[in-house]
């Protein structure tokens, strides 16, 4: 079977498999079961609001992958995986949200049947329960459990072809978001209407690049708030002489490219300028610095001298992007902090937004970026980092 939602040709999905079966490989597993919906997605093509429930990919090394979830869920898995209808197996629905049954009882008589001897689990995926874990213990005691958390990410980390456009796409929504945001936005608006205008936009995409929900929604905390830098909105209204910090990811076909910007409704104090200015000088450092071959604790560094940090103090300037699923933009695998032993390589993603703290709050400038061959990082988007004013 081959899907007419699938986003890519049969090649890449092979390319994907072959690196995740080497991994594997070298971790004495013969077979992974992946719960993260982002490495689901990018192993098999499966796309479909299910992942707030037990759901999987199974890993062999010598036969297609197979899809596990809910029977309700799997003509949704058919109409979006590559592999054939035998490779989509379902749970019946006496097994969902039940007290006395769990799912997992399911998946462990499934792994049982193909003679897995050594099983990698991501035990830290937000979609792996504890509790789903003690029960494959239970059922499955001769089978050997290893930690496979971040195996599949880390072949993600390296983008193809394929994928970039798919991000410069993403990069192309971001922008347009931001642009309008810096137009609708004005003293007295209720951020919930300012919201209600940057999701259309999202939705509506840039040409043919239609838009997909994001993994995160919007976030815009002004005047003190942004020392609390992950506020949503609310119905309140946009003050006069407040600031507003503005972040969003366009999301096409599950890939994203963030974008973060900060929008002044007024005149900008000497203070905050001198705090634009330095925000401006470590993107430009960090971007300048983010060159293939480069440690990642280095360009972090880079970001953070600009900012009065000190050189050898620089941590949370961001992390790799590509796929993604509520409610993580970024995967963990690979972070912007100065004591990072990681490499950097070409086609690597990341988003970075370096902040301040001034006079109580947080302003930041947030970009997307691609770890060219050769020299500096590419920057996604067009949109100035400079501070906007309305």
């Amino acid at each position: 079977m081959t899907s007419e939602r699938l986003p890519f040709d049969q090649a890449e999905y092979d390319r994907r498999l072959l690196m995740t079966r080497m991994a594997m490989a070298l971790a004495g597993l013969d077979a992974l079961f992946v719960s993260d919906p982002a490495n689901m997605q990018w192993l098999t093509g499966y796309d479909a609001w299910t992942f707030n429930h037990h759901q999987g990919a199974i890993i062999l090394q010598d036969a297609d992958p197979i899809w596990w979830g809910r029977q309700q869920d799997t003509q949704g898995a058919m109409h979006t995986v590559w592999m054939p209808e035998g490779c989509v197996i379902g749970y019946e629905s006496d097994l969902v949200s039940s007290m006395e049954r769990h799912p997992i009882e399911d998946l462990a008589r499934h792994i049982s049947g193909l003679g897995v001897q050594n099983l990698g689990i991501e035990m830290d995926s937000q979609h792996f329960s504890a509790k789903g874990f003690s029960v494959l213990l239970q059922v499955l005691p001769d089978v050997g459990f290893a930690d496979a958390t971040g195996m599949v990410n880390l072949q993600r980390a390296i983008k193809s072809a394929p994928e970039i456009a798919f991000m410069r796409k993403a990069a192309a929504i971001s922008d347009s978001v931001m642009q309008g945001v810096m137009k609708y936005a004005d003293v007295g608006m209720a951020k919930n209407q300012l919201v209600a205008l940057a999701y259309r936009d999202a939705m509506q995409g840039v040409d043919d690049a239609w838009g997909d929900y994001p993994a995160m929604p919007p976030m815009l905390p002004s005047g003190s708030d942004p020392a609390a830098g992950l506020l949503t909105w609310s119905g309140s209204p946009l003050v006069a002489g407040e600031d507003m910090t503005f972040s969003f990811s366009g999301c096409y076909r599950r890939y994203h490219a963030p974008l973060c910007r900060t929008i002044f409704l007024g005149e900008v104090s000497d203070e905050k300028r001198r705090a634009e200015a330095a925000l401006i000088e470590s993107l430009d450092a960090g971007i300048a610095a983010a060159t293939a071959g480069s440690k990642v604790g280095d360009v972090a560094k880079a970001f953070a001298g600009p900012l009065g940090h000190g050189d050898d103090n620089g941590n949370g300037f961001g992390g790799l992007i590509g796929i993604a699923y509520p409610p993580n933009m970024e995967d963990d695998v690979i972070s912007l902090n100065a004591d990072s032993e990681a490499v950097l390589e070409p086609n690597m993603t990341f988003h970075v937004c370096p902040t301040l703290s001034v006079s109580g709050a947080s302003v930041g400038i947030g970009q997307s970026i691609r770890i060219s061959e050769d020299g500096a990082a590419e920057v996604f988007g067009g949109v100035s980092p400079k501070f906007a004013t309305k």
